[in-house]
């Protein structure tokens, strides 16, 4: 809870600011967190994109349908947003079909620099997506990392801005006021009652109106922890992640700040038609990952075979489980094209 009521100026004094501006600079400022060298994101939380190869083969058999529905075109691209140390990307080159794979143009789009052993041949790193795309861009994880300030409901039922220390003190500020009232009113409206919470979205939906904007014909996707308008959770989500644990959010630079998406909100921008919300469970079955268990007669006809069949139906289960990864949202926004998932 926080401790007490100030002006933001008042509170900048002190080193208190809002968690937008905190958030930003502990991960993406000078020695942030994400520009650190080293494992990055991998030896500090597990993505989807660690947990299987499935993942990427999954992907890739997305990209080939975003590749037949634009005609197979003599240039297809790869957009890879929040890349880490580029595993979606080099998995996904690696599980293309050759004649795919030949005219596939890869991106991986990180602020960390280039790690070692990446394909200097084939893959593009990027401080930022390309324009004109065309193809797929894929976020795995990217927009629970975008900063967004905090709301919490003071004694009057006023919903003003959260402000934290660098050492995760925190206390309200200004009463929350333009753009972001309004995004409030519309996709987290707060009862007036002391202590409630809620994460500004605002910053999420034009990162990805901006990103769908490079997109010239094509697909672009987003999966993410998500909650939904009517579900809401009245403290919010803001947390962190350091070393494989959950820990508090604190802006020191030193963890991972990350918090829900209001996907819902991101998908209903005017300028982006045609948006289908669904669940990784869903969308990844629709890409053949179902998790079903291999017939017992492979055990006897190829004992190593179905060994294989049988870890990559754990693997499968994990992507796709209920209360865990399969909960995941997933926005599929076309661009030009129908539907990549349907059937």
């Amino acid at each position: 809870m926080t401790a007490d009521t100030a002006g933001d100026a008042g509170a900048a004094e002190n080193g208190f600011r809002r968690w937008r501006e905190a958030a930003r600079e502990a991960l993406y400022g000078p020695g942030g967190f994400y520009l650190r060298p080293g494992a990055g994101p991998a030896g500090h939380f597990r993505t989807s994109v660690h947990a299987s190869p499935l993942y990427a083969r999954a992907v890739a058999r997305l990209l080939c349908r975003v590749d037949e529905a634009l005609g197979r075109p003599p240039a297809l691209d790869f957009v890879d947003m929040a890349a880490g140390r580029g595993e979606l990307v080099t998995g996904v080159l690696g599980a293309l079909p050759a004649d795919v794979a030949e005219r596939t143009r890869p991106y991986a789009v990180e602020l960390a620099a280039r790690p070692e052993g990446l394909d200097d041949h084939r893959i593009v790193w990027r401080n930022e997506p390309p324009e004109g795309v065309t193809g797929l861009l894929f976020a795995n994880e990217w927009l629970d990392n975008v900063p967004l300030d905090v709301a919490e409901v003071d004694a009057s039922g006023t919903p003003r801005y959260v402000l934290v220390r660098a050492d995760g003190a925190e206390r309200l500020g200004e009463p929350v006021a333009g753009a972001d009232a309004g995004w409030l009113d519309r996709w987290w409206p707060l009862p007036p009652e002391e202590g409630l919470r809620a994460e500004i979205g605002l910053p999420r939906d034009r990162a990805w109106t901006a990103a769908v904007a490079t997109l010239e014909r094509g697909a672009a996707v987003a999966v993410d922890y998500v909650h939904s308008a009517g579900a809401r959770p009245p403290f919010g989500t803001l947390t962190a992640f350091r070393e494989g644990r959950g820990t508090a959010p604190v802006p020191d630079g030193a963890r991972d700040l990350t918090a829900h998406v209001a996907l819902d909100a991101c998908a209903a921008a005017p300028a982006l038609p045609g948006a289908r919300l669904l669940t990784q469970r869903d969308a990844l079955r629709a890409l053949g990952v179902t998790g079903g268990r291999p017939p017992l007669s492979l055990a006897s006809s190829d004992p190593a075979g179905y060994v294989r069949a049988l870890a990559a139906a754990g693997e499968a289960a994990e992507l796709t489980a209920p209360g865990g990864l399969g909960d995941f949202g997933w926005l599929v926004q076309p661009v030009g094209v129908g539907d990549v998932l349907a059937g």
